[in-house]
């Protein structure tokens, strides 16, 4: 009897994993046999076991470590729902009335477990057989009675062997996944970014604007005269230590995970690839002087979730739901707070995923995927080039720092045709064009231009000292006393403690 119950035991395993694609989850000393299946949003999980009980309650108690085993390995799982068939295999039942047992059961709680029992014993094999067949699609014809007992041990050997070789395997196959490379890129970008921050912070400091515009932070007025090379510096930059600490804290998680993942080769080209493409996106869609790694890092993000694309059931069973629920957090902070780049943090998540849809995974190689990738990701960086010049040429954002560099230059005529652009569709920062203009009117000496320019821009913002402060200058030189004393008063209670602001007070007082 021992041995048929082992032969029915393997049989069932076997027949499951071959003809049915379940997976196997473990194997316990060749009496208790885990098995699953994904499928519909469902895990099924089957348990084998070659083993009785007497009583009743010691039936139940089995069954509750079983939902307690279920419940404990449920990360593993891939589905919401869960099924479990727990199959008991013996020559004999519970002495006691224990049928009530083979109604579904469930725990109380959300989303719980919900299990069937099957005890196949000598007095009612065929029925329970019939039963467990019927619910897991299973031929019934599975165990054929005429196999004598030598062909029964020697298949049972044959299935031991080939379960634990498939269990192996699989084991082996999830240690590779995760050990294809040594994070040797990942600490060589660490310490290439920690230079380069005590770099800037020597030469002017990180937060420093001229010493980032000119260690290579992106700049989109350089950018489009032909400084390109920006895109890529920039990804080595951070503004302060708490931004440095914050993205090399993620470059040593993220970094190592996907760098043993992918491999070295690998990982440095989606990191530089996303990093590009965080920057274009960046430069497209914000026009503030920006710097740092996230775009590279998001790039990272989007190769873990490509990862889980073609690794589903593995990605769940370690990252995935933990994962999925950071980029989640990152990108409502990103929308919320105004001063995180959302531009280079999801251009850098869409390019990361499509350059390594474009590299592939190690051994995973598939030339048709891997061409979509590469035609998408030329798509996209074009793409964002070709926008990002028409979108920063109609910003008034971008006409701002244009006039920044032209009034270093003292090119005051240039100054005025990008305030002039710039007011086409001014939006909020109107007034500071305003204010801009005048003040180049003021160099070329039209006092009458300036003056209606800074009158536009008080009456647009109030509480605007520097424009307060040109117009008594301007209502002084006109000979209008009154007005220039009243707008050097404005001035001044704007900015008390400006020594220029209080004394041009006082002389017209």
């Amino acid at each position: 009897m021992y041995l048929d119950e082992q032969y029915m035991m393997f049989k069932l395993a076997y027949d499951l994993i071959v003809n049915h694609h379940y997976d196997i989850l473990n194997i316990n000393n060749d009496k208790e046999i885990w098995l699953e299946k994904y499928e519909h949003k469902t895990s099924k999980v089957v348990r084998l076991f070659h083993g009785g009980f007497d009583w009743k309650n010691h039936l139940k108690h089995d069954i509750a470590v079983v939902f307690q085993k279920v419940k404990a390995m449920k990360r593993l799982l891939a589905g919401k729902r869960i099924i479990i068939h727990n199959v008991y295999i013996s020559s004999h039942e519970p002495v006691d009335d224990w049928e009530v047992l083979k109604k579904p059961m469930q725990l109380k709680e959300k989303n719980p477990p919900k299990m069937q029992v099957y005890y196949i014993a000598d007095d009612m094999k065929n029925e329970e057989l019939k039963r467990f067949c019927a619910n897991m699609d299973v031929s019934e014809e599975l165990l054929d009675e005429s196999v004598t007992e030598a062909e029964k041990e020697q298949t049972i050997r044959y299935y031991k062997h080939e379960l634990k070789r498939l269990l192996h395997h699989k084991r082996t196959e999830i240690e590779n996944v995760f050990s294809r490379g040594k994070p040797i890129f990942t600490y060589g970008l660490l310490i290439l970014n920690m230079l380069m921050f005590l770099l800037l912070e020597r030469h002017g400091g990180s937060m420093n604007t001229e010493t980032l515009i000119d260690f290579g932070a992106k700049y989109n007025p350089s950018i489009i005269d032909g400084q390109w090379w920006r895109i890529f510096s920039a990804m080595f930059l951070h503004i302060g230590f708490l931004h440095l600490f914050m993205n090399m804290l993620a470059l040593y998680y993220l970094g190592t995970a996907v760098e043993k993942i992918y491999g070295s080769a690998r990982f440095l080209v989606i990191y530089v690839l996303a990093g590009i493409g965080g920057g274009l996106a960046s430069f497209a869609f914000t026009t503030n002087i920006s710097a740092g790694a996230s775009g590279a890092l998001f790039g990272l993000f989007g190769a873990l979730l490509f990862f889980g694309v073609i690794y589903k059931k593995l990605f769940f069973q370690t990252m995935g739901r933990g994962l999925l629920v950071i980029i989640g957090i990152n990108i409502v902070l990103g929308f919320s707070v105004q001063q995180i780049d959302m531009g280079a943090h999801l251009g850098g998540l869409v390019t990361g995923f499509v350059a390594s849809a474009l590299v592939h995974l190690p051994k995973k190689k598939h030339a048709g995927i891997q061409l979509v990738g590469f035609v998408i990701y030329t798509a996209i960086i074009f793409g964002l080039i070709f926008f990002g010049i028409q979108n920063n040429l109609q910003s008034p954002g971008y006409h701002l720092l244009k006039i920044d560099d032209y009034m270093e230059e003292n090119n005051y005529k240039a100054v005025i045709e990008s305030a002039r652009k710039g007011l086409e569709n001014p939006g909020d920062l109107k007034p500071q064009l305003l204010f801009q203009r005048a003040f180049a009117y003021i160099h070329l000496d039209s006092p009458d231009l300036a003056l209606s320019d800074l009158e536009e821009t008080i009456t647009l913002d109030k509480d605007f000292p520097e424009a307060y402060y040109n117009l008594a200058i301007l209502y002084h030189n006109a000979g209008e006393e009154e007005k220039a004393a009243d707008m050097a008063q404005k001035a001044y209670q704007l900015k008390p403690h400006d020594e220029a602001y209080r004394k041009i007070y006082e002389d017209m007082k």
